[in-house]
């Protein structure tokens, strides 16, 4: 059984996001990987964005979750224009390296539409509860 990497290295070297977590990230062809925003406390998923090296380094020094935009192509900061903020509890990586999971304490509506969650009111209509055998 494989352990799981430990991150020792500080997150920021030289102002670029350390080279061990970097190798570590799955990237996509646009060096992004996506980032799910979940609730300290409750656990409740509020959103998902996508952080490329930079947002995440920005996310992991700052203690505020910065995305980068990939219609606005420009990073943002959660907050700063709604004041809507999200402040960083812990960020993991998951098994394949192809997803971050940041839980955050957040102040305000996590959905630029001001809804609680960017899944308030948007379920699909899928069949629940049966198992598939």
């Amino acid at each position: 059984m494989s352990q799981n990497p430990a991150f020792a290295a500080p997150a920021s070297v030289d102002g670029k996001l350390s080279a061990q977590i970097s190798a570590a990230l799955k990237k996509d062809d646009a060096g992004l990987v996506a980032a799910i925003i979940q609730q300290h406390g409750t656990g409740e998923v509020l959103m998902l964005g996508w952080m490329d090296d930079e947002a995440l380094r920005r996310t992991l020094t700052t203690g505020r979750v910065t995305f980068w935009s990939r219609s606005r192509k420009e990073y943002w900061r959660k907050g700063d224009t709604s004041g809507n903020s999200q402040l960083v509890r812990s960020v993991a990586l998951d098994c394949d390296g192809d997803a971050l999971l940041v839980v955050v304490d957040q102040i305000g509506a996590a959905c630029h539409t001001g809804t609680h969650t960017c899944f308030d009111g948007r379920n699909l209509p899928a069949v629940v509860g049966r198992r598939v055998s």
